[in-house]
């Protein structure tokens, strides 16, 4: 499989679980009562974006590799092997792409009129069919500029995937380090093009977010 379509890949299934798991998060997260106990887990949540991505995947390589009791389990039980394999480039994209959509989906969520809530309340309503019914679609635009960006992110990531999947060509060697894998190797012209597909993908992401981010300014509170 050619550099592009395996990053294209990833990306696709570490964004659509990324999506899902960041937006359950950040509902789970908003409803802590306590601040303290809020703010440990947004920390927690939130530090493989501070984090440099070789430490996220050397963290993960240490839990999935198949000498550690994480990684013998899935390969004894699943003959499933997780790192230096297609899986470990998906998972080193959700990782480090996880807390983009988790603090945009945050966000958007707290942006969205609490009138609206309490008046769901007031209507003897759940909190469950007040999060899908109200909350979350005044909050949308938010969301999916999260969404985007967080698929941006796994679309070029680099070293967490270095560091638990490799650099295997055809399995493992995503986009980003193709290009590296092509400067390394004097292929410049190579280099060239696909540097020029992740700028274009980029800027394309960034006008997408830009118009759900004023899409989510002028909707979120009516």
């Amino acid at each position: 499989m050619s550099p592009l379509l395996l990053s294209m890949k990833t990306a696709a299934v570490a964004g659509i679980l990324t999506f899902f798991l960041g937006l359950l998060a950040a509902k789970g997260v908003n409803s802590i009562k306590r601040p303290g106990v809020r703010m440990i887990f947004d920390g927690l949540l939130t530090l493989p974006l501070v984090l440099p991505p070789t430490v996220a995947g050397f963290f993960l390589l240490y839990i999935f590799g198949v000498n550690r009791p994480v990684g013998r389990f899935f390969l004894d039980f699943f003959s499933w092997k997780i790192a230096f394999s297609w899986g470990a480039t998906v998972l080193a994209a959700t990782v480090v792409s996880f807390p983009l959509m988790y603090r945009s989906a945050r966000g958007a969520l707290e942006q969205v009129d609490r009138d609206y809530l309490d008046a769901g309340r007031t209507l003897g309503l759940s909190e469950w069919y007040i999060f899908f019914r109200v909350q979350l679609p005044l909050a949308a635009p938010g969301i999916l500029s999260g969404g985007i960006l967080a698929f941006a992110r796994g679309l070029g990531e680099f070293g967490a995937t270095a560091m638990i999947a490799g650099n295997i060509a055809g399995k493992t060697r995503t986009l980003p380090l193709s290009i590296y894998s092509a400067v390394a190797a004097g292929r410049m012209e190579d280099a060239y093009r696909e540097v020029a597909i992740i700028v274009v993908f980029s800027f394309v992401v960034v006008v997408l977010m830009n118009y759900f981010t004023k899409r989510s300014g002028k909707g979120v509170r009516g």
